[in-house]
């Protein structure tokens, strides 16, 4: 059976446009808040406070029985970092908020890393590669190119680098609700994948490691990080298909 990939219309884009806008002041106060000696559950809670103050709706707060409203990852710990009080923050750490609302009926998802404090060299240049990375998969993401021209570019971009990229979770779809058709890889495929058309709304979102791609899942079933226990990084927009650049959703 062939997949439907929803198109939204003008006023679609519109709900979503301002759904992304909220969350990109979400995540301003996260990157805010971020110090040593601050909990992830305190972080947390200004997210899910800010999330609700703004008018939105958590969308990652029990979906599929998540128990928080921002994943928060910290160093080696990929995506879906579960927010705990004994979680603390220390200089030199990083750490990855991704998170998302739900505002009017429609979806938005982003995610970013940042260091705590002074951070290595090497760690920021993860950081900076990373979100770089989606920068230069986007550049493919305009109507009659293919899906999987974005996860050629991205893979293109990092390889030099000799940083793992994650393959077991990807880019998605997005709008009603929070994972779409198409998923989006972040490593070259051997299809060319659909053809972009206008009304798409998609989130792209690396997942880089400094060292090997290979990932495990902790005992809480949500936790995602490197087998090797090198640092990970994750960027992600909302972004909508035009007939032209795309236009990113979640930045202001």
């Amino acid at each position: 059976m062939r997949k439907v990939i929803s198109i939204k219309t003008d006023e679609e884009l519109n709900l979503m446009r301002e759904s992304g806008h909220l969350l990109a002041k979400v995540h301003d106060e996260l990157h805010a808040a971020v110090r040593p000696g601050i909990s992830t559950l305190e972080l947390d809670e200004i997210g899910e406070k800010t999330i609700r103050a703004l008018g939105g709706i958590p969308n990652c707060k029990n979906y599929e029985g998540f128990p928080a409203s921002v994943c928060i990852s910290v160093n080696d710990e990929v995506v879906h970092g579960i927010p705990s009080a004994d979680k603390i923050l220390k200089e030199g750490d990083i750490v990855t908020f991704d998170t998302g609302l739900i505002y009017k009926g429609y979806h938005s998802d982003a995610a970013r890393t940042w260091g705590v404090g002074k951070i290595s060299d090497e760690a920021q240049q993860l950081i900076d590669v990373t979100r770089e990375s989606f920068f230069e998969g986007i550049k493919m993401a305009k109507a009659g190119n293919r899906l999987y021209d974005i996860s050629k570019a991205i893979d293109n971009y990092i390889k030099p680098y000799g940083y793992g990229i994650v393959r077991e979770l990807t880019g998605h779809g997005i709008g009603t609700s929070l994972h779409e058709e198409p998923m989006v890889p972040n490593f070259k495929q051997w299809r060319r994948g659909v053809k972009l058309q206008k009304g798409m709304t998609i989130c792209v979102e690396p997942m880089i490691a400094m060292g090997q791609r290979y990932v495990g899942w902790l005992d809480d079933d949500w936790t995602v990080v490197t087998v090797d226990g090198s640092l990970a990084a994750h960027y992600e927009n909302t972004i909508a298909i035009t007939d032209g650049e795309p236009e990113i959703l979640t930045i202001i």
